[in-house]
């Protein structure tokens, strides 16, 4: 697939097929990063999965009950 520069303003651009803007999600604001090959163009949604440091931190804000632990390990099977 190939796309020319145009001219916007003091700037260029380029214009993306629709079919590519739908089938990637594409909207208003967009991330360019820079690779080897050339440039990838990712959607900006935000990614809502929390980091590993994220998630820890979010489980240890709950407090969970382990009152019950005690009757689940004890439940009458006698170990030999």
């Amino acid at each position: 697939m190939e796309a020319k520069l145009i001219k916007i303003g003091n700037s260029k651009g380029i214009r993306l097929p629709s079919r590519l803007i739908k089938k990637y999600h594409l909207h208003e604001h967009l991330t360019l990063l820079e690779k080897n090959e050339g440039i990838l163009i990712k959607s900006d949604i935000p990614d809502n999965k929390l980091s590993w440091e994220e998630t820890f931190k979010e489980m240890a804000k709950e407090r969970e009950d382990w009152s019950d632990f005690d009757i689940t390990v004890d439940d009458g099977i006698e170990s030999k």
